[in-house]
C-alpha cells in the first residue's frame, strides 16, 4: 500500500506529509499482528534493565510531541524515542525546514526542537499509557537564559513516566547546544541531573546522544564523563552539518543531514566509540539505517540497539517488520541463535 500512496505523499511538502502521518497513526488503523515476524525471538535483547522484543527502535524527531507512540510500536518497533521535549512549547524554525534529497535517500532539517512542551507532553502520556518500552528525548528551548537547567526542568518531569531518558547535546539546529560536548561543560550538566535523580531516589537510565561531527580527540573525554557519570548508554549518532560535498541532490540547504549519507559516518563512530568503552556503556547505534544490512553493520560494530528515522520515512510502515526480517536472514546465514552474539563482532 505505501508504494502504491508513497508518489502522491512525496509530492507534498516534506512538513504536510510527516503530519499527515502523524495523524494517519493517531487513528491507529494497523493491527500489529501485520508487523509481527517468524521467529523474532531471535532478535530479543534485556539492556537498561529493559526486555526489547527486537532491537529495531524509531528515533526521537518522528514523535516530536509523543502523539502516536503506541501506534508505532504497533508497526513492529522494539521501542520509540518521543521528543525532543522542551520545557515550553515552541515552533521552532521558520519554514520550509525539511528538504527530501531522493536521490541520496536523505533528509535535511532545520526544525529547531519544534513541540507540545513538557506539560501537555507529559499529560498525554500519563493520558495514553504506554504499550512498549518508551525513551524521551530531552533539550532546551531555543531563547532559554539557562540551557542546563531546561535539561533539569526534562528530567524532573519525566523521570517517572519514561523507561529512559536521553540527553539531547547534539542537533546542529539549537544554538550553543552541541558546546556540551566540552568535557567540563558536559561534566558540569551530568552532575546537577545526577543530584535530580539522587533527591528523588531514581534510577531512571540516561542516555547520551552525541554527534557525528567530534573529533577523535573528543571521544575519549566524552567516554570519561559519561562512564564516571553513570550514562546507561550512547546513542551515536544525531545529524551531521557537514558531509555534503559528495552528494546527488542540488539541495543544498543548511542543517541537519541524516540517512544513507550519514551510514558509515556513524558506523564508523560506533566502532571508535565502541573499541575505547570496552564494554563499559552499551551503544545505540543511528545514522542510515534502512535494511537488514545497514542494521547488522552496525550491530558487529558494536551497537546493542539501532533507531531509524530517515530509512522509515522512505520505506514507510513495513520498515521495522522488513529489517527484522532481513536481520532474522543475517543470523541464520552466520550460524547465529541470537542478535547478542553478533555484537561488536566486526569492531
Amino acid at each position: 500500500m505505501f508504494s502504491i500512496l508513497k508518489p502522491f505523499l512525496f509530492s507534498l511538502d516534506p512538513e504536510t506529509a510527516h503530519d499527515l502521518a502523524i495523524k494517519t497513526l493517531k487513528i491507529n488503523p494497523f493491527p500489529s499482528k501485520m508487523f509481527e515476524v517468524e521467529d523474532e525471538q531471535m532478535l530479543k535483547i534485556k539492556l537498561l534493565g529493559k526486555n526489547f522484543p527486537n532491537p529495531v527502535g524509531l528515533a526521537a524527531g518522528f514523535d516530536k510531541s509523543a502523539e502516536a507512540y503506541n501506534s508505532l510500536l504497533k508497526l513492529g518497533f522494539g521501542f520509540v524515542e518521543v521528543g525532543t521535549v522542551t520545557p515550553l512549547k515552541q515552533f521552532g524554525n521558520p519554514k520550509p525546514r525539511i528538504f527530501r534529497l531522493e536521490g541520496d535517500g536523505a533528509l535535511i532539517n532545520r526544525l529547531g526542537f519544534n513541540n507540545d512542551g513538557i506539560e501537555i507532553i507529559k499529560n498525554r502520556i500519563k493520558s495514553d499509557g504506554k504499550k512498549g518500552v518508551l525513551g524521551i528525548n530531552i533539550g532546551p528551548n531555543k531563547d532559554t537564559k539557562d540551557q542546563k537547567n531546561d535539561f533539569c526542568l526534562g528530567l524532573k518531569n519525566f523521570f517517572d513516566i519514561a523507561d529512559y531518558i536521553t540527553i539531547n547535546i547534539s542537533s546542529p539546529n539549537t544554538e550553543g547546544l552541541r558546546d556540551f560536548h566540552d568535557q567540563e561543560k558536559l561534566k558540569d550538566l551530568l552532575l546537577a541531573l545526577n543530584k535530580i535523580k539522587k533527591e528523588n531516589k531514581t534510577h531512571i537510565p540516561l542516555l547520551l546522544k552525541v554527534s557525528p561531527d567530534i573529533q577523535d580527540n573528543h571521544i575519549s573525554e566524552i567516554i570519561d564523563v559519561a562512564t564516571k557519570s553513570d550514562i546507561s548508554a550512547i546513542i551515536i549518532t544525531n545529524t551531521t552539518d557537514g558531509n555534503r560535498d559528495n552528494l546527488k541532490s542540488e539541495i543544498k540547504e543548511q542543517g541537519g543531514l541524516s540517512g544513507e549519507p550519514l551510514q558509515q559516518i556513524s558506523t564508523n563512530m560506533i566502532k571508535k566509540f565502541y573499541k575505547k568503552l570496552n564494554g563499559k556503556i552499551p551503544i545505540i547505534g543511528v545514522g542510515g539505517v534502512n535494511s537488514g544490512k545497514s542494521a547488522y553493520e552496525k550491530i558487529v560494530a558494536g551497537a546493542s540497539l539501532l533507531q531509524l528515522y530517515t530509512g522509515f520515512v522512505y520505506r514507510g510502515p513495513s520498515a521495522a517488520k522488513d529489517i527484522k526480517k532481513e536481520l532474522i536472514q543475517i543470523l541464520k546465514a552466520e550460524g547465529l541463535n541470537n542478535i547478542k552474539e553478533a555484537i561488536g563482532k566486526g569492531a
